[in-house]
């Protein structure tokens, strides 16, 4: 299937494929605008079933990262890359040179960073081969280095934002919060979340990580097929894409749901779905943006670890005005981001 007979096709600018066999890359980079800017967004090292599932992945992640971007204020576009891992997910510094190479045969027009799958010390191999790459090791004090710190963040601050919207509380003391994947961001934002007092539910596909940070901020663990089904006051889910749908929707047992990974809604009908149950919705490239604007004030030379907080602390502004119009329209509050964002980038 080509290309742009796919649902997730949404008039992408270019969507690339590379093959190395020598190096063992076989890789997508989708473009979906570069009306703000050069397309930025992660890699993905992943291991796919099906060929066709890395394709939907870098169209539905690219799109969201033009929104991200923009919702954010950064003079980027958007555009992913992803790495299709074999079922070992054998990661070679051959492999990611080659990845550097495919990258830099786009002249700029693609500006990759970490994702799932990847590390700053990949960045630092990749850079090897291409200058367009964010997310390396700095010095303290300067924007850059592995955005998970900055996403979770942003995600805590958007956890808050939604207990005050729909809780009327003016902290996370005594709130439970479920939490799905407790990698990078989501273990991050339960730290974050434990500080203040927090009830805390985990699941992760890794169970012995989620038993190892469970003990350590002293929370419950549930299995990864439960967390989705919890009673809680606040779900974030931080793993993987397209967990919500009609059936997990139907399930949802909290007032709101804020996310920490990217792609959570599985369809547009599922905005509706979600808005009819009247759970609150946090969208995710609005409240995970915090990881974005590291590496892309690193790319640019532009701020320092200060900038990049306080535009991490707007987040929850965005969100509030998201949730406004959503409450005055009747609209989803993914359907008023999505068009907020459209206008953004020029495609309203």
């Amino acid at each position: 299937m080509s290309p742009w007979e796919y649902a997730d096709f949404d008039d992408h600018e270019a969507v690339h494929f590379f093959r190395d066999a020598r190096a063992g890359l076989t890789a997508i980079i989708a473009i979906h605008s570069t009306y703000l800017g050069p397309a930025a967004g992660g890699a993905r090292f992943w291991h796919y079933a099906q060929p066709d599932a890395a394709v939907v992945d870098a169209l539905r992640l690219s799109r969201g990262m033009s929104f991200k971007n923009a919702m954010a204020g950064l003079p980027m576009g958007g555009g992913k890359g992803v790495i299709l891992a074999d079922p070992a997910r054998t990661k070679t510094p051959e492999l990611l040179a080659a990845f550097g190479r495919a990258i830099d045969s786009l002249a700029g027009r693609y500006v990759t960073a970490e994702d799932v799958g990847m590390s700053d010390s990949d960045m630092v191999v990749i850079a090897t081969a291409t200058r367009h790459v964010s997310g390396l090791p700095v010095a303290a004090g300067h924007a850059g280095g592995n955005p998970g710190p900055s996403t979770a963040q942003g995600v805590y601050l958007g956890v808050l934002a939604a207990i005050r919207r729909t809780l009327g509380k003016g902290s996370a003391a005594g709130v439970h919060v479920a939490i799905q994947g407790v990698g990078s961001v989501g273990g991050g934002l339960a730290r974050l979340l434990a500080a203040d007092g927090a009830r805390l539910t985990l699941a992760d596909l890794d169970a012995r990580r989620a038993q190892a940070l469970a003990a350590e901020l002293g929370a419950n663990v549930v299995p990864a097929a439960d967390i989705m089904r919890m009673e809680a006051d606040i779900l974030s889910p931080c793993a993987l894409g397209a967990i919500l749908n009609e059936r997990s929707i139907a399930e949802l047992r909290v007032v709101a749901v804020a996310v920490g990974a990217n792609n959570q809604l599985a369809s547009p009908a599922d905005a509706d779905r979600i808005h009819a149950r009247g759970i609150l919705y946090a969208p995710d490239y609005v409240i995970n943006a915090g990881g974005i604007m590291n590496v892309v004030l690193e790319y640019l030379g532009q701020g320092d670890r200060a900038e990049v907080e306080a535009r991490v602390a707007r987040i929850p502004e965005r969100l509030e005005e998201i949730w406004a119009e959503s409450a005055e329209a009747g609209l989803p509050a993914a359907t008023v981001a999505d068009r907020m964002a459209a206008r953004l980038i020029g495609r309203a």
